[in-house]
This record gives structure tokens, sequence and C-alpha cells, in this order.
């Protein structure tokens, strides 16, 4: 993908009611739905359906009501940080989700990218057995945006702990926010809750790593 990924840590199997809670989520979400195997999900997802305001004219605005933002978020007004005009995007962000690990599938991609992560495990306190990758297939801001809040709304659903790719002098903002398990790999990593993405999204300094 030629976005940014975001990953969330699992300690354990995903159960078939956790995969089905998944599955529904993504198909709730979705304007394309393709699940490609069990738990791998090549989908589209309006914008509008993760919280983000739709500022078109009101007669072309199509409101759905799922409040993946908490209140402070959508107080402040996300498009605004963001600089986001939905009028001249489109909002159906093409997106990866899949499930990896033993049996799940990507077992080779899963080992090579959890491979030698002491620090890691020492701060979950669990050495992952599975993961869920959120892949984005665009770069734009929005994507990023996007990107973390979709994390945030599988993390509801399956539980887990994001670990995210920080860019240069990120770590200071990030620890200091909600949610925040721990900032390893000499300040390249920051691992946390949902409540952490969706703090991070409001921060001005939010960026990804692609």
């Amino acid at each position: 993908m030629s976005g940014p990924t975001l990953v969330i840590e699992l300690a354990e199997p995903l159960s078939p009611a956790a995969l089905r809670q998944l599955r529904a989520l993504m198909a709730g979400l979705s304007s394309r739905f393709d699940e490609e195997r069990p738990g791998f999900f090549d989908v589209n997802v309006p914008v509008e359906r993760l919280g983000v305001e739709d500022r078109r004219e009101k007669d072309w605005r199509k409101p759905f009501p799922l409040p993946l933002l908490g209140n402070t978020m959508a107080d402040e007004g996300l498009t605004a940080l963001v600089g986001f005009n939905p009028q001249r995007e489109d909002r159906r962000r093409p997106f990866l989700v899949y499930l990896m690990g033993p049996g799940a599938g990507d077992e080779s991609t899963f080992e090579a990218e959890h491979a030698d992560e002491p620090e890691v495990e020492a701060v979950l306190g669990f050495r992952p057995t599975h993961a869920v990758n959120v892949s984005a297939g665009c770069n734009g801001e929005i994507d990023h945006v996007a990107t973390a809040l979709l994390t945030a709304a599988v993390m509801d659903v399956i539980g887990g702990v994001a670990k995210a790719e920080l860019l240069d002098g990120q770590a200071s903002v990030v620890a200091g926010l909600p949610g925040v398990v721990g900032i390893t790999n000499d300040d390249w990593t920051a691992l946390g809750t949902a409540e952490f993405l969706r703090a991070w999204v409001g921060h001005p300094a939010f960026r990804l790593v692609k």
C-alpha cells in the first residue's frame, strides 16, 4: 500500500466471535467490501463513517451516525485541524485491514515484523501471537487521519495495543497524550490504546509514518 500503516498487537489469536465482530465492523464501515480470506479485508471507507465532518453543501451531505471520535475531538472540529476539504476529495478511502500470524495468513510477514523486539515486548507485557495491520492505499493528509481512526475503531472491537512508528521529534509530543503505553526503540515507536490514537489525531503535530 502507498499510504501509512498501523499495527495492532494481539496477545492471543482472535476468537471466531471476535473475527465475526471485526467482519461486521468492516462491512458496516465500507462502501466497497471484499474479504479475500478470513480476516483479510480489501475495502473503501468513506471518511464520514469515521467521524470526519463532511463540509459539502447541505443538500449533498449524507450523515452517517457512527461517533468514532470522542466528544472533545468532535467539538474541536477535526477537519479544521487537518485542512481537509471533502468537496475536492474522494472520501471513499482504500484500505487493507488484515489479520496475520500463525494459522491466520501472512505468517512470514508477521515473523519479519516481529523479529527481535524485546523492548517492545517488555512494554507490552506480552509476546504478540498475532497482529492486525491497517494500511491505507493513499498518502494524503486525510489518509493519515482515517488510518488512525479506523485502527481505533478496530481496536474497540478486538482489543490489542497499537504500534506506531514515529517521525523525528514526535516522541515528546506523543508521550504526553492519554492512552500511551510506552515509547520504545530510541523514541521511534509508540505503543498505545484506541484513546491514544484518537487523542493523537487531534494534535496539530499529528502525522503517521508512511
